[in-house]
C-alpha cells in the first residue's frame, strides 16, 4: 500500500515542501530510502523502525520503498523520522486517517518513540500556512516557536503513539497559542547599563548617533578605557524589534539550533562577539552545508569585534559586501546560498601595538602605520563613526554622579528611528540612515549654501575619500534627526566630521 506524508526542509532561511512517500510491497524485509538523502537521512530507517517497535506497532514485512521528493534536492538531518514512521504506519494499515494531506509533520526520533526538537521549525510552519495546511505536528519544545504562524494549527507530539493516534481522531490535542504581543511585553536586559559608566560622555554621545542612525561605529583607545564596556551596552539603547524583524531574527537563530526550549521568539536585538580566531566560514557562515555565521546571526542587532587588528585580514575583507548590501551570498559545491546580515558593526582596536597612545608608545611610526594598516582602507570608509576613547580621568571615576540611563538614551534614540520610519514610509528597504543610497542622499540630505562650503573644505583639507562623503551626510542627518531639526545643519556637519579621525590620519 502507498502512503503520503507532507513535510519540509529548509534552504537558506526559507523552507520548501518535502513528500514523504511510502510504499509497502511483497518480497523480502528490506528498506529502501532514495530522493538523495544524506548520512543522518540514511539513518532515519534503524531509528525509525525501532521506535516503531517500542511505541508498539509492527514493523513492516516486505520490501519498503521510501522516496522523498522532489528528489533532485539534497536532504539533510533528521527531522524527516517522524513524517517517514507515520508514513510507514499508513501504508501498512496500521493507522487509518484521512488527515495526512492537511498536516505538516517534522520531527526527530529517539528509539523509545520520543520525539525530539528539530531545527527550523518557525521557517517550515511559515511554508505549511503559504501551502494551505490546515496544521503542523512539531515536538513539543518546538510549539511556541510554530506557534507565531497565525492561522495554522501547531499540534506538540510528545512520541510517534500520540501523533498518530492524533491523526486516526483516537486523542484531541489543544493546539499551541503564543501571545505575540505579551511576548514582546518585557523590560530590557538590565544586567548592563549606561549609568555605569563613568566619564566617556563624548563616546556616548557617539555611540547615540550610532544607535539613533544605525551606523557602524569604532572605538580607538588604549587598553582599560571602557572600549568593551561601552560596546556592551549599546544593545541597551536600540529600539525594540518590529514583529517582521523579530520573525527574521528567530528564523536564522531556529535553523542553527539557537532558540531555547519553549522560546517563540526572539525579542531582543542580538548582540554577537565571536573571537578574533574566527575564521571566515564562523564569521560569514559556510562549511560544506552553508549555514548562517556570526554576520546573519547578528542581523538587526549588533556584531561586536574586538582588538579589529588581531582579526585575520583576509577574514574582515570578507565583510565588505554584507556591510554594503546586507546580505551574504554563499556558494559551494551543495549550492548557493543568500543570508540577511543588516548589522551594526561596532569595532574596538588599541592605538598602538603596545595599546599606549602614539605619543607615548614605544613601538616605531613604522610598526604603528603597519598595525593601523592590518585594517583596510575600503573597509575603514564602510565604518562611518570613529571614536577616540581616552584614559577616564580619576575625578570622573571616583565621582558619585552617574550618567544618564541607558533608558533615557533610548527615548531619544526611538524618537530619531519614528522620524527616519516616517521620512522612508514610502521606501520599504531602507530602514535607517545608514542605508539610505546615492539617490535618497540627494533627496533626503541637501544642504545650504553655507554648509555645503563647510563640507567641500573639510574634503579638501583632510583629504576625505568620496565614500567618507556618504558617510559625513548620512552621519548628520541622524545627528538632525536627534536635534528634531528638519535640514541639516552646519552644526550637525561639524560635528559629523569630527567622527572621521583615521580618515585624518590621527596617528601619524
Amino acid at each position: 500500500m502507498l502512503a503520503k506524508v507532507c513535510s519540509a526542509a529548509v534552504n537558506g532561511i526559507e523552507a520548501y515542501p518535502i513528500e514523504v512517500e511510502v510504499n509497502v510491497g511483497y518480497g523480502d524485509t528490506f528498506i529502501a530510502l532514495v530522493g538523495l538523502p544524506d548520512t543522518a537521512v540514511k539513518d532515519s530507517k534503524d531509528r525509525v523502525s525501532t521506535a516503531m517497535t517500542n511505541s508498539g506497532y509492527k514493523f513492516p514485512m516486505g520490501k519498503t520503498t521510501i522516496n522523498l521528493a522532489p528528489a533532485d534536492v539534497k536532504k539533510e538531518g533528521p527531522s524527516f523520522d517522524l513524517p517517514i514512521a507515520l508514513g510507514m504506519l499508513a501504508a501498512s494499515e496500521q493507522i487509518e486517517t484521512d488527515q495526512l494531506d492537511h498536516f505538516v509533520a517534522v520531527g526527530e526520533l529517539a528509539l523509545t518513540g520520543g520525539v525530539r526538537s528539530s531545527k527550523g521549525i518557525l521557517p517550515i510552519a511559515l511554508r505549511a500556512k503559504a501551502d494551505g495546511k490546515t496544521g503542523i505536528l512539531v515536538p513539543a519544545e518546538n510549539a511556541a516557536e510554530a506557534a507565531v504562524v497565525k492561522g495554522l494549527q501547531v499540534i506538540p507530539v510528545q512520541n510517534l503513539r500520540e501523533a498518530a493516534q492524533f491523526l486516526e481522531g483516537e486523542i484531541k490535542i489543544s493546539p499551541t497559542r503564543v501571545d505575540i504581543a505579551k511576548i514582546f511585553e518585557h523590560e530590557h536586559d538590565e544586567e548592563f547599563d549606561f549609568a555605569e559608566v563613568k566619564g566617556q560622555e563624548n563616546v556616548k554621545r557617539a555611540l547615540e548617533i550610532a544607535a539613533a542612525g544605525g551606523h557602524n561605529i569604532i572605538l580607538i583607545g588604549p587598553p582599560g578605557t571602557g572600549k568593551s564596556m561601552l560596546a556592551k551596552r549599546l544593545a541597551t539603547i536600540l529600539p525594540p524589534l518590529t514583529l517582521d524583524e523579530a520573525l527574521e531574527t528567530t528564523k536564522i537563530h531556529s535553523i542553527v539550533g539557537l532558540l531555547k526550549p519553549g522560546q517563540a521568539l526572539i525579542t531582543q536585538r542580538p548582540f554577537r562577539a565571536p573571537h578574533h580566531t574566527a575564521s571566515d566560514a564562523g564569521l560569514l557562515g559556510g562549511n560544506i552545508n552553508p549555514t548562517p555565521g556570526e554576520i546573519s546571526l547578528a542581523h538587526h542587532g549588533v556584531l561586536f569585534l574586538d582588538e579589529l587588528p588581531e582579526f585575520k585580514r583576509s577574514v574582515l575583507e570578507t565583510m565588505r559586501q554584507p556591510l554594503e548590501e546586507g546580505r551574504v551570498t554563499i556558494s559551494r559545491a551543495a549550492g548557493t546560498m543568500t543570508f540577511p546580515s543588516q548589522f551594526m558593526l561596532v569595532a574596538a582596536m588599541n592605538p598602538t601595538p603596545d595599546g599606549k597612545m602614539p605619543g607615548e608608545s614605544k613601538s616605531s611610526p613604522r610598526e604603528i602605520q603597519n598595525y593601523l594598516g592590518r585594517i583596510s582602507g575600503p573597509l575603514l570608509d564602510r565604518i562611518d563613526l570613529h571614536v577616540e576613547v581616552p584614559q577616564v580621568k580619576f575625578r570622573e571615576m571616583s565621582g558619585e554622579k552617574n550618567g544618564e540611563t541607558s533608558a533615557q538614551i533610548r527615548e531619544r534614540v526611538i524618537a530619531a528611528r519614528k522620524i527616519q520610519q516616517k521620512r522612508f514610509a514610502h521606501k520599504p528597504k531602507i530602514t535607517c540612515n545608514a542605508r539610505l543610497g546615492p539617490k535618497e542622499l540627494k533627496e533626503f540630505c541637501a544642504l545650504d549654501d553655507a554648509t555645503r562650503e563647510l563640507l567641500k573644505n573639510a574634503m579638501t583639507d583632510l583629504n576625505f575619500s568620496a565614500r567618507a562623503y556618504d558617510r559625513i551626510l548620512k552621519v548628520a542627518r541622524t545627528i538632525a534627526d536627534l536635534a528634531n531639526s528638519e535640514n541639516i545643519l552646519a552644526g550637525h556637519i561639524s560635528e559629523a566630521i569630527q567622527y572621521r579621525s583615521l580618515d585624518r590620519q590621527l596617528w601619524t
